[in-house]
Order: C-alpha cells, then sequence, then structure tokens
C-alpha cells in the first residue's frame, strides 16, 4: 500500500466529506425555530424536543395550533406574554385569575420545585374573597407564624402597606360584584409563598386572586395596572450565557441540544440542517458543495478511498 498525492478532485471530495462530518442530517433532530408565533425565541427558550435548554423545554413550549409560548406548571397552564431577554425575565398571564375587567374563581398559582424560575420582585399578588373568620392569613394559624393568640387581630401574611392596592382593587366594577368587604383582601410579597412558590387558594380560604407586575404609571388607575405573573429566570450556575450558543444565534441559528448527553447542536432553520458550530459554517459548506449531505460512516468511507489507494 503507498501513498499518493490526492487529485484536485480528490481535495475538493475530502473537504466535502469533512464538513459534513460537522452536520446532522435533519431527519435526526427536530429543525429549531427562531420564533413562535410573534414571540422571538432564545436561549435558553425553544421551539420545541431539543430545542433551548433541556432544564427549560419541559415547562416551556410553543402551542402549534395557537402559536403561542406556554409555561406548565403543576397548578396550570400559563401563556407567555413576553420575554425581557435583557433583563431575564418572562411575563406570563393566568386565565383563572380576576383583573380589573373580569373577576373569577381561580385556580391559584405555583412553581414546581425543581423550576428553573423564580418570582419577580416586581410581582405584586393580591389575595381576593377570602373567609375573614376562617382563613389562616387573618390570624396566628396561619402558617409559620409563632404569635401568641393575643395577635390574632394582626395579618402576618399580608402587607401592611398594601390597603391602598385592595381599596383600587375592590373599586373596579367586575370585582365589587364580589360583594365582599375590602377586609377580604390581603397583598402579600412573593417571600410569603415559600420556597416552592405554592398559591393554595383553597387552604388560605380565598376564592380568586390578582397579580401585576407594574403599575405602569397609572397608580390610581387599576385598569392600566400590567396584570401577570414576572419571573426571573438563569442560564446556569454562574448566569453565563453560553458562548457556543451565542455564537450559533448571530449566525442565524436557534440553540438545541441532542444525543444521550444533552450536547450542544446548532439548527439552522433556513437550511434544515443542524451543526455542532454555527449556521456560517453550514452556510459556507453548502455553497462549496450544494445537495445532498452524507450520512458520517459514508464521509469515513470515501475518506478512505480518497486518501488511501492500494497497490
Amino acid at each position: 500500500m503507498k501513498r499518493l498525492n490526492p487529485s484536485p478532485t480528490e481535495l475538493f471530495i475530502s473537504f466535502f466529506a469533512f464538513s459534513a462530518l460537522f452536520l446532522i442530517p435533519s431527519t435526526s433532530a427536530q429543525t429549531c425555530r427562531t420564533a413562535c408565533g410573534k414571540q422571538s425565541l432564545r436561549y435558553p427558550f425553544g421551539s420545541g424536543p431539543g430545542c433551548g435548554d433541556p432544564r427549560y423545554q419541559s415547562r416551556t413550549t410553543c402551542d402549534e395550533a395557537q402559536q403561542e409560548l406556554t409555561l406548565t406548571t403543576h397548578t396550570g397552564c400559563y401563556p407567555v406574554t413576553a420575554i425581557d431577554y435583557a433583563a431575564q425575565v418572562i411575563y406570563i398571564s393566568d386565565p383563572t385569575m380576576s383583573t380589573c375587567a373580569c373577576s373569577q374563581d381561580s385556580r391559584g398559582f405555583g412553581l414546581d420545585w425543581d423550576a428553573p424560575f423564580s418570582i419577580h420582585d416586581n410581582t405584586i399578588f393580591a389575595l381576593l374573597d377570602c373567609s375573614t373568620s376562617t382563613s389562616p392569613i387573618y390570624g396566628p394559624a396561619a402558617p409559620g407564624n409563632s404569635t401568641s393568640s393575643s395577635s390574632s387581630s394582626s395579618s402576618p401574611l399580608c402587607d401592611a402597606e398594601g390597603t391602598s392596592i385592595c381599596s383600587f382593587l375592590y373599586s373596579c366594577h367586575a370585582i365589587s360584584m364580589m360583594n365582599q368587604p375590602i377586609s377580604s383582601c390581603c397583598v402579600y410579597t412573593p417571600v410569603d409563598l415559600g420556597p416552592a412558590y405554592e398559591m393554595d387558594l383553597g387552604k388560605l380560604k380565598c376564592s380568586s386572586y390578582s397579580a401585576f407586575y407594574s403599575f405602569d404609571g397609572q397608580e390610581l388607575d387599576p385598569d392600566r395596572w400590567k396584570y401577570g405573573i414576572a419571573l426571573k429566570y438563569k442560564f446556569n450556575v454562574y448566569n453565563e450565557y453560553p458562548s457556543s450558543c451565542a455564537q450559533c444565534e448571530r449566525s442565524g441559528g436557534a440553540c438545541g441540544y441532542g444525543g444521550a448527553y444533552d450536547t450542544f447542536v446548532c439548527s439552522c432553520p433556513e437550511s434544515g440542517l443542524n451543526t455542532t458550530s454555527d449556521c456560517f459554517f453550514v452556510a459556507s459548506s453548502l455553497s462549496e458543495a450544494p445537495g445532498h449531505i452524507l450520512a458520517p460512516h459514508t464521509v469515513v468511507s470515501i475518506l478512505s478511498l480518497v486518501m488511501i489507494r492500494a497497490p
């Protein structure tokens, strides 16, 4: 067996074969998209299985029928209304919660204990239509309250400065139809929800709740408040944006993962191919050698035939 100098044709085939090693046929994984309806998608969020960060994929999914990004927890499904990527905040709405426009019985809200989210400090929750005689928020039986019975008139779970918010909410026509006194309203901050961020309205003896994350400069007009829940998220323990993902997105790709160890994949929507680098590499490879992408085992066979020739 002797080694020969490859011809220009053989060099071209070798380059093409080497390039194909970095490409994964689109049939091996779902092509990730950079948007779900009108909502742009960037890491850590993805459009489906194998897209975004695996920790988020099971919790935030793109509803194909509604073209809407949805957050799922053990308490329900919540449409994502906006994502602030710079501030790392995701905004959701709860179709069952009460607002100034509509009052209704609510299921409550909770985050899974292992969810990669936490409630943003700007989110204000108001429990509505609570039983002033049996709700634990009005007496020493409230969770975590160790005060004596002499403090039964206090509201350990309520923010003392939240009375004005309750007054404004109960001035809304829809909420006033509950025909309940303002004392049946309790405003509290996310820290009171506990480590799992659980709000069980049944245990709290309240029929509904409202939540908003901004007064929108209209503190005296509850019709103008931004209703919904703001959630913070992190990329990882050190909250560092993966450099490989940043390069992938700069090239027009969507970050994803694949294989037994959920290794990084850059999905290129325009070509329908996935790569281990970025879409610039894919575009360059396809422009040099457009056409069918070879399977890895075929590539190895070609390289062997081109570079080594039997005597």
